[in-house]
C-alpha cells in the first residue's frame, strides 16, 4: 500500500485535508500554529484505491520542540511513495518555504505543490505568486469549502495501483473456496486479533519515549516540554500472530492548567479510551505519587480496561521496589488486579517484556469461565462465608454466569438482588480471581433477580 504524506510549514491546513480525505475529523485542527506535532496516518480509499495517508507536524525549527517536529515529518517524506506540499494560498510564499520544497523535489517522488485556502475564483490570482517554486505539478485548493479536492484525487490516483479483481466463485467452486479460507487471512475473518493498547498518564512521565522504545521507532516526538503530544498517535506491530495497536494520548494535567488546544486532546483521549481493551498507565517511579496520578488511573476503571502498571524512569527510582510497589498498592487499591512493571523507556531497560504481558492480560480479559465451574467457585465462597440476611430476611443465590467479556462479566440470579451488599460482591470477586486468575483484568459482578436479562450495556 502506497503512503501519501502532507507536508508543509505549520497553520497552512494539513490536517484539515487530513480529514477531508479521511472523512473523518481524526487530527486536531485549530488556528494555533503547531498543533499537529506527531505523525498520524490512516489508511483510506481515494477513488476506490487503497492508500495510507500521512498527516505531519509543521516544517519549523523555532524551538527544540518543533525542531523535533521538523526531524519527524522529514523522515516521513523520505519514506512517503507520494509527497503533497501543502502552502497557504493567502499568504505570499517566503524563501525558507521555497528552500524546502526544493529539498523535496530532490526524493526523486511524485510531489505536488497544493496552495490551500483559495477560496473562490477571484483568489486564483494569487496561485501564479507559487510559479516561482518551479512545480511541475500545481493544484489549488480550499479544504474549508471542498473546492479543488476531485482535482488533487485525479491527479493522485495515477500514482496508485489499481484496486484487484475480486475472484467471482463459482457454485461448483467450494473447493477454490476452501483454499482461500486456508490461508493466513481465516485468521482475520474468525477473529482479527486486534489489541487496542492506550498510554496515559500525566505530562512528562515518559509516555512517548515508551512508545518508541516498544515500537523500537521514533514513532512520537519526545520533549522536556509538557504537553507535547497532541493528538493521539497510533502504531501497529504484530507480535505472537496478534496485532497490538498502541495510542500514545495527550498527556493529562490539571483542569486549571489544561491550555488553548490541550482541552481537544482531553477529548481524543475518552474517546480513545472508549475503544481501548487495556491502559498501560505509566507513573513517574523518580518522583512521589500524585492526586492527579490517581485521578487518571480512575479513567481505568470508568472505561473498565484491562491494566498493566508501568513504573518508568526506574534508573532514577526515588526509593526501593518493595517501597514503591507498597505506595503503589496503597494509592491505586482499585488497581489491585494489575501487574506492575519496573522499566526504563530511555534506556530500554525492561521494555522487551511488555508485549508478552499484554497478551497475557488480555487473554484473561477475553476469558470466558464454564459455567459449572463458576457456580461450584461461587457455591463454595457462599459455604465459607454466609450471605448476610436482608433485615432478617434470607438472601440467598440460585445461580450464577457469565454474560460477557472484555471484561469479563458475571450475573447473580438471587431472590434479593438489591440485598447484595458492596462487600460481599468484593468478596466474590476475589474468590472468582483466586479460582480462575484474571490477571490485569477487572471482574464485573451484576446481582440480577429470575427473568431479568443480562447484556453489557447494564
Amino acid at each position: 500500500m502506497k503512503t501519501i504524506a502532507l507536508i508543509g510549514l505549520p497553520n497552512v491546513g494539513k490536517s484539515s485535508l487530513f480529514n477531508r480525505i479521511a472523512k473523518e475529523r481524526i487530527a486536531i485542527t485549530s488556528e494555533v500554529s503547531g498543533t499537529t506535532r506527531d505523525i498520524r496516518y490512516k489508511d483510506v480509499e481515494i477513488e476506490g484505491r487503497e492508500c495510507r495517508l500521512a498527516d505531519t507536524g509543521g516544517l519549523d525549527n523555532s524551538t527544540v520542540l518543533f525542531e523535533n517536529v521538523k526531524k519527524q515529518s522529514l523522515k516521513a517524506a523520505k519514506e512517503a511513495d507520494i509527497l503533497l506540499f501543502v502552502t497557504d494560498g493567502k499568504v505570499l510564499p517566503h524563501d525558507g518555504e521555497k528552500k524546502l520544497f526544493f529539498e523535496l523535489q530532490k526524493l526523486n517522488k511524485p510531489i505536488a505543490l497544493v496552495i490551500n485556502k483559495i477560496d473562490n475564483e477571484k483568489e486564483e490570482e494569487r496561485a501564479w505568486e507559487f510559479y516561482q517554486f518551479g512545480a511541475k505539478n500545481i493544484l489549488t485548493l480550499s479544504v474549508l469549502h471542498n473546492r479543488g479536492i476531485a482535482k488533487l484525487f485525479s491527479w493522485i490516483v495515477q500514482y496508485l495501483p489499481a484496486p484487484q479483481q475480486e475472484t467471482i466463485l463459482e457454485d461448483d467452486d467450494d473447493f477454490a473456496l476452501e483454499e482461500i479460507l486456508s490461508q493466513e487471512d481465516k485468521k482475520d475473518i474468525d477473529n482479527d486479533g486486534l489489541i487496542n493498547v492506550a498510554i496515559i498518564g500525566r505530562v512528562n512521565v515518559g509516555k512517548s519515549s515508551l512508545l518508541n522504545a516498544i515500537v523500537g521507532n521514533e514513532r512520537s516526538v519526545v520533549s522536556e516540554v509538557a504537553g507535547t503530544t497532541i493528538d493521539p498517535v497510533d502504531e501497529m506491530m504484530i507480535y505472537n500472530d496478534k496485532r497490538l495497536n498502541f495510542v500514545d494520548t495527550a498527556g493529562i494535567r490539571k483542569r486549571g492548567k489544561i491550555e488553548g488546544i490541550e482541552k481537544y486532546a482531553l477529548n481524543r483521549t475518552s474517546s480513545m479510551l472508549e475503544r481501548s481493551d487495556i491502559a498501560l498507565l505509566v507513573l513517574d517511579a523518580s518522583e512521589a505519587f500524585t492526586e492527579l496520578d490517581e485521578r487518571i488511573a480512575s479513567l481505568v476503571d470508568k472505561y473498565e480496561l484491562g491494566c498493566i502498571i508501568i513504573l518508568n524512569k526506574w534508573d532514577k527510582a526515588r526509593d526501593s521496589f518493595e517501597k514503591i510497589t507498597a505506595d503503589v498498592r496503597y494509592k491505586f487499591k482499585f488497581l489491585h488486579y494489575a501487574p506492575i512493571l519496573t522499566l526504563s523507556a530511555l534506556s530500554k531497560q525492561r521494555v522487551h517484556k511488555i508485549n508478552d504481558l499484554i497478551l497475557k492480560v488480555y487473554e484473561k480479559y477475553t476469558l470466558r469461565v464454564p459455567t459449572s465451574k463458576l457456580n461450584e467457585t461461587i457455591q463454595e465462597a457462599c459455604r465459607r462465608h454466609q450471605l448476610p440476611s436482608d433485615k432478617g430476611r434470607h438472601v440467598r443465590i440460585y445461580f450464577a454466569t457469565q454474560f460477557g467479556t472484555k471484561p469479563p462479566r458475571f450475573a447473580l440470579v438471587m431472590n434479593r438482588p438489591k440485598s447484595l451488599h458492596f462487600s460481599y460482591k468484593r468478596f466474590l470477586a476475589n474468590k472468582i480471581r483466586e479460582e480462575f486468575g484474571f490477571e490485569g483484568a477487572p471482574v464485573i459482578i451484576v446481582a440480577r433477580a429470575r427473568g431479568e436479562k443480562d447484556n453489557e450495556n447494564q
